[in-house]
């Protein structure tokens, strides 16, 4: 029933659709001008900055570039842990 239910809302993807959402992503980051060294860098800066206002789970930061309306734009997702409440 459960592969049944992912099937129909779209949730499972198959190899077909993983590919083409690989090729997506390779297309923006090329019209974007930004390597995947260069967001691999990103990805460590934002780790350094975000580590001074919360705690989170590093291994689970997920950073990408997406298109939406016809713009590149770069998604965060963060796993907060627990926002520190006295910075210094």
């Amino acid at each position: 029933m459960a592969n049944f239910l992912q099937k129909l809302l779209g949730m499972e993807k198959n190899s077909k659709d993983m590919a083409k959402d690989r090729l997506k992503l390779v297309l923006i980051q090329d019209r974007a001008n930004m390597s995947p060294n260069m967001l691999e860098d990103l990805r460590k800066d934002l780790i350094m900055v975000i580590s001074k206002y919360m705690d989170f789970d590093e291994k689970n930061l997920d950073v990408q570039m997406a298109e939406q309306d016809n713009m590149t734009m770069l998604e965060v997702n963060i796993p907060i842990a627990n926002v520190k409440r006295n910075i210094n």
